[in-house]
């Protein structure tokens, strides 16, 4: 009751709370679904057809990279692979045709609108609430291509939230939280690492959003020079402690940033240092990501109230 009152009053301080709270090894399990249509008689693959990234190599890192990043706390398993060699349809139930694609990427046709895939119809076909309901998966990855109408990342199952998309409605049989992620094998490692860092994003606003300001432990880890002047910490996936505009991961410019403080969590001992894009990559959108992610906290304990590993809520939004 007396630690109720002083928190209730402001006079209990930010301080790591005595916990059994341990960081365990996460290995969810993901349902992959690749939409690599064939593009012509000979049975050329979309992705071949393009010349674009291999899926397997595009996982293989992802996978790794995330490993990395969480020390070891995450290890994502495969546990099936589905491939669909043809189109996905809209939401309005408009498919493309080979020929109708082609010419949208020749830019003579412009792309169908809405674009947005048929999620009822995607998480039906694949029994995906079921598989979820029976703990088979946690999460789902669909790989698709431009235009292909997936969300970078959208939850869905009972009491799901906005995870950089609102969630999917009618999906609370599936008895418990989920994520499905959309990637594009026409793009790189850096931008799946950039949806999975929204998801972190929009999962972290959830877990600090009844969090009195001065115990907000998000918004200090995003500050950047540009809002916060003077106490830049790790900014944010779009804006680098030094950023002065949106992907602005290669500024020269140097500012002083509390960033490897945050390696002291929670036992904070005000390190501060001058950094530049030479600290996260010189530009490079993988390497920048990867800097900001290995910087989320992922130790024991809590801090009042939320633990002190953020992984276990991004990977599981169960946990929020």
């Amino acid at each position: 009751m007396i630690d109720f009152l002083k928190i209730l009053f402001g006079l209990k301080k930010n301080v790591p709370e005595p916990s059994l709270d341990l960081p365990v090894v996460l290995t969810p399990r993901v349902l992959l679904v690749v939409f690599d249509p064939m593009m012509n008689p000979a049975g050329e693959k979309l992705s071949k057809f393009a010349g674009w990234n291999p899926v397997e190599t595009l996982i293989n890192e992802y996978i790794r990279d995330i490993t990395e990043c969480s020390a070891g706390l995450v290890r994502y398993q495969i546990v099936e692979r589905i491939e669909i060699n043809e189109f996905p349809p809209k939401i309005d139930g408009f498919r493309y045709t080979p020929q109708t694609f082609a010419e949208v990427m020749r830019r003579s046709s412009p792309p169908h609108q809405p674009d947005l895939i048929n999620y009822n119809e995607f998480l039906t076909r694949f029994n995906i609430l079921r598989r979820i309901a029976q703990r088979e998966i946690d999460e789902v990855w669909a790989f698709g291509f431009p235009h292909a109408g997936f969300y970078e990342s959208v939850m869905g199952g009972p009491g799901a939230f906005f995870c950089n998309a609102d969630p999917l409605i009618g999906t609370s049989r599936a008895g418990r939280r989920f994520i499905i992620m959309g990637f594009s094998y026409e793009r790189g490692v850096g931008e799946m690492l950039e949806s999975f860092g929204h998801r972190a994003e929009s999962i972290m606003e959830k877990v600090y959003q009844r969090t009195r300001p001065s115990e907000n432990l998000w918004k200090k880890f995003i500050r950047y020079e540009q809002t916060h002047p003077g106490q830049a910490e790790c900014g944010n996936v779009h804006f680098a402690p030094n950023s002065e505009r949106d992907y602005d991961w290669g500024n020269p410019r140097t500012v002083l940033s509390r960033c490897d403080d945050w390696y002291n969590f929670p036992a904070f001992k005000g390190t501060i240092k001058p950094v530049n894009c030479a600290e996260w990559g010189g530009g490079d959108i993988r390497a920048h990501h990867k800097w900001w992610l290995s910087h989320f906290p992922k130790v024991a304990g809590r801090t009042n109230g939320i633990a002190n590993n953020w992984w276990q809520y991004i990977i599981d939004p169960n946990h929020v």
